[in-house]
């Protein structure tokens, strides 16, 4: 019998697994996971002006021209070129010719412009469609808009946002269950940071290695890990079995491991997680958390 299940004084260990895997969470979404606005804000701060003063093209008829003279009289406008199509990067390849695979390199950084490299960043707007938008006026201001697109590229950073959310949810349990004890605790800790703040050495298996929480009961460590997954897949089954051998690995050397895992994306994928489950001992999701367990464990 596990160490939870003795100290939770349940009859057997499968009694104490279903209770865990029916009382897992759907979702964990907070009003922080939709949009990082800092974010959207601080990367449109730059190119505002740039953003401005192309809002001069809309509605113009002849647009090579203006364009041309823009990049002429303001070459810094073309920095703001890669968010109009949502793109990251400064520099872009682009195939022109299909049959002879020929490519032509648009470069956004700011430098001194030569006639040809004007022409071709003109076509950067031009043979994209964009042109054709502004000049249709269907765009009526262009820092509006490349806020837009901002949000629409941040929403590719929800994955880690959520992975975030759950180690807030989890680092206010733990900081719940150790203000009475006096304990200290360490979010993302490290080898070298808990030999910095309490002189415990510790081994690990590559140097890279980052704990989401450990906490220090005089001495004693306790390593926690967490995530969230509202869906399946195999990356539960790699990370189930990733924790089994990270579990032994702390416990060869006195550290007491648990692992705080919640989500529908469990509810299909439930074998893995009764490995873990019958080769470890602390295996918690948050509805337990709220319960006061880990406090108990502490």
């Amino acid at each position: 019998m596990n160490k939870l299940c003795h100290l939770l004084k349940f009859q057997n260990e499968s009694e104490l697994f279903d209770k865990i895997t029916k009382s897992f969470k759907s979702k964990i979404t907070q009003w922080n996971y939709f949009v990082n606005w800092e974010k959207v804000l601080r990367n449109i701060e730059p190119i505002e002006t740039e953003l401005n003063i192309l809002n001069t093209l809309i509605g113009k008829v002849d647009l090579k021209s203006e364009i041309n003279s823009i990049i002429k009289k303001y070459p810094n406008v073309i920095k703001a070129f890669p968010i109009l199509l949502a793109i990251r990067e400064n520099s872009i390849d682009i195939l022109i010719d299909t049959k002879n695979f020929i490519y032509r390199n648009f470069n956004f950084t700011e430098r001194l412009l030569s006639e040809q490299e004007i022409n071709d960043l003109s076509d950067y707007l031009l043979k994209s469609g964009f042109a054709e938008i502004i000049k249709d006026r269907k765009l009526k201001n262009l820092v509006d808009y490349a806020t837009g697109v901002e949000v629409g590229l941040d929403s590719n950073g929800r994955k880690n946002r959520g992975g975030q959310l759950m180690e807030n949810l989890v680092e206010a349990f733990v900081i719940e269950a150790i203000k009475d004890k006096q304990l200290q605790y360490m979010p993302q800790a490290t080898a070298n940071k808990i030999k910095e703040k309490w002189n415990i050495d510790v081994e690990v298996d590559k140097s890279s290695r980052i704990i989401d929480f450990a906490i220090n009961n005089n001495g004693k460590l306790f390593f926690i890990e967490c995530n969230f997954y509202g869906g399946g897949g195999s990356k539960l089954k790699s990370t189930a079995t990733e924790y089994i051998e990270m579990n032994r690995y702390w416990n060869k050397q006195n550290i007491e491991f648990i692992w705080v895992t919640d989500g529908a994306g469990w509810k299909s994928t439930l074998k893995p997680l009764r490995e873990y489950f019958d080769k470890a001992d602390y295996l918690l999701n948050l509805e337990m958390l709220k319960e006061g367990i880990l406090k108990q464990i502490l």
